[in-house]
């Protein structure tokens, strides 16, 4: 595997040098080094090649590829990534994109003009936005400056998947859809803290019958609505291990859901995932497993595959639901949903729409964000994110 490799949309470039892979954010004029990894000695099953980042981070190859071209997987993605083999690394590459305010406000531009797919859906010229706030950038701008210059470009998006971290200002910047914050007040971490603890304390103390049991560090709840009515609960789909990677939290969902559809006592089921703030997709397609009576598709993740041409995509990419040979349900089923069902929670929903005998959605529209995010840094100080 040796040499240079470009994704397919997504924007990286990857260099292999034995063991060692070095990921590129690449647009047309930036380039900025992203993570890198280490090639794991281990063999496994269906797989070429495993690299670890230092924070843990897996991504492998998958067994079948050919010489110039392989399908590239980051844990915890339902999608796979196509790579091609290049003659080596862009001319981009050669220099990267300096630290300074105008190359930040160049790598943020070009990252969502390329990127980000929902310009018409938001009525936005994002050309004459960039025309306008460019002047407004000087040698001497600060982070500080910046960052507001930034978060003014797509403050107005109303987009939860699309957001700024500034850890060196300790500032950051994400938003919700109009009217969809009315109970998230005082930020993410009082609203997870204080207010969903009384949210979900009206639903307890009305309507179910004794306490939850609790599992994958109070993520997944389970009790009785009656004898024979179960309530199961996710509030999200991340965090479900204290390691918090993907792996060792799908092992704690199955021990969970093994023991929840266990339940000799129960003829029909209600999710919960009204609180659902997100994760890993891969946890709501197991979850389906679990209740699917058939095969059948979730959906198809396509990703923009031309930096200019906004109608160019990458092959689909479908993920499809199996039925599970571990416990499970195949009785009727009702979701709850509402505008704090975000991104996973919303992927989940998904899964859910194919299933027979069909699941009853009851609620308001979710938030409207799908897909994995795609993370970018600017050259020194700053994270920004989009989908």
């Amino acid at each position: 595997m040796d040499g240079s490799w470009r994704s397919q949309g997504y924007g990286f470039v990857f260099e292999i040098k034995g063991p060692d892979l070095k990921a590129y954010e690449v647009t047309t004029s930036t380039c900025v080094p992203s993570f890198t990894a280490r090639r794991d000695s281990a063999a496994v099953a269906d797989r070429e090649a495993t690299f670890t980042t230092k924070d843990g981070e897996i991504f492998f190859t998958r067994s079948g590829g050919t010489t110039d071209h392989k399908l590239l997987h980051s844990d915890g993605s339902a999608s796979d990534m196509r790579i091609d083999r290049i003659p080596q690394l862009p001319a981009v590459c050669r220099r990267p994109t300096p630290n300074t305010p105008g190359d930040n406000f160049e790598v943020f531009s070009r990252t969502w003009a390329e990127h980000y797919i929902s310009f018409e859906q938001k009525k936005t010229d994002w050309a004459k936005v960039v025309e306008a706030n460019r002047p407004k950038v000087t040698a001497q701008t600060t982070p500080a400056e910046l960052f507001d210059l930034l978060q003014g470009m797509i403050s107005s998006f109303n987009d939860a998947h699309t957001f700024l971290e500034a850890p060196e200002l300790t500032r950051k910047f994400r938003s919700l859809r109009p009217g969809t914050d009315r109970v998230v007040k005082g930020g993410y971490e009082t609203f997870r803290n204080n207010g969903i603890p009384a949210l979900l304390g009206v639903t307890d103390q009305a309507y179910l019958k004794g306490p939850l049991r609790k599992w994958c560090n109070g993520q997944v709840q389970y009790g009785h609505i009656d004898d024979t009515t179960g309530y199961l609960r996710f509030l999200s789909f991340a965090g479900y291990a204290k390691d918090e990677g993907f792996a060792a939290g799908l092992s704690a969902l199955d021990v969970a859901l093994d023991t929840i559809f266990s339940d000799s006592k129960l003829k029909a089921l209600v999710i919960d995932v009204r609180i659902n703030l997100g994760g890993f997709d891969p946890y709501g397609l197991a979850i389906a497993a679990r209740l699917a009576t058939n095969k059948y598709l979730a959906y198809t993740k396509e990703a923009r595959a031309d930096p200019v041409d906004r109608n160019k995509w990458t092959p689909g990419d479908p993920s499809l639901i199996r039925p599970s040979t571990r416990p499970g349900f195949k009785g009727p089923v009702v979701e709850l949903i509402g505008p704090l069902t975000i991104s996973a929670g919303e992927t989940f929903t998904q899964a859910m729409m194919g299933r027979t005998p069909h699941v009853t959605r009851i609620g308001e529209n979710t938030q409207g964000v799908f897909s994995d995010v795609l993370v970018r840094s600017l050259p020194k100080w700053m994270a920004l994110r989009l989908a």
